[in-house]
């Protein structure tokens, strides 16, 4: 009698079926590099933004602070697992004060120049250097 032939062998089914596995685990480890690269991208941004907030928020303070005691040098601020070190340089009329916000291994750095001047605190520049 005839045997029906058949495409696909027994042992070619095999080798199919390990080619398929192999595609799909490729596809599936590029997905998880790419969720797992995104979000220590995404991590990182956070931080940026976290220290540009610290480094502002010592800024903000500083000069409240300036407007409170003409006399004030600056301080230390730590906030929310961040830290911003300001302080305040120049004369009784021109000042510079500088806020240098750390969060994590970031660093951001803002500078305000400023005249102070019979209790009237005028902002000349407010930048981030760097």
């Amino acid at each position: 009698m005839f045997r029906k032939k058949t495409f696909i062998n027994k042992g070619q089914t095999l080798v199919l079926l390990l080619v398929v596995s192999v595609i799909f685990m490729i596809i599936v480890s590029a997905a998880v590099t790419m969720v797992l690269t995104n979000s220590v991208g995404s991590d990182k941004f956070q931080q940026a933004i976290n220290t540009r907030e610290l480094a502002e928020s010592g800024i903000e303070n500083g000069l409240l602070r300036l407007l409170r005691d003409p006399n004030y040098s600056g301080e230390t601020i730590n906030l929310g697992g961040g830290s911003a070190v300001v302080t305040v340089t120049g004369d009784a009329l021109n000042k510079t004060v500088l806020s240098v916000g750390t969060y994590g291994n970031f660093q951001r750095k803002i500078q305000v120049q400023i005249t102070y001047n019979n209790n009237i605190l005028t902002v000349a520049s407010w930048q981030e250097i760097p």
